[in-house]
């Protein structure tokens, strides 16, 4: 499942992470990110030896929001090695989503 972490900063949260890391950018008052809520469960239950998934507040955490550039929610980027490697915005379906991280996940090697 998607998890709720501490972390003193983003970047250690990404360094300390071995796996890819999918963040998610929502904000409490978007319905599409309410929306893709279960679908993320779902898909960290089933990539989650593969792939760890984390929910980031654009509006708790603006700098972040600004510094990866996220204009509009949910958007969700993908890291691998600290570093962005992809982005999807807007909701999408569990088998959309799970078929396109399998795709990336695979291209890791």
């Amino acid at each position: 499942m998607a998890v709720k972490k501490q972390f003193s900063s983003f970047e250690e949260m990404l360094a300390n992470t071995p796996r890819p890391v999918l963040v998610d950018f929502y904000a409490t008052w978007c319905g599409p990110c309410q929306m893709m809520a279960p679908i993320l469960e779902q898909v960290s239950g089933e990539l989650g030896d593969r792939l760890q998934v984390v929910k980031i507040d654009a509006d708790k955490y603006p700098r972040l929001a600004s510094q990866y550039q996220i204009q509009a929610l949910p958007t969700l980027v993908l890291f691998r090695n600290g570093e962005p490697v992809d982005r999807i915005e807007g909701v999408q379906s569990a088998p959309q989503l799970l078929q396109y991280l399998q795709s990336r996940l695979s291209l890791q090697g």
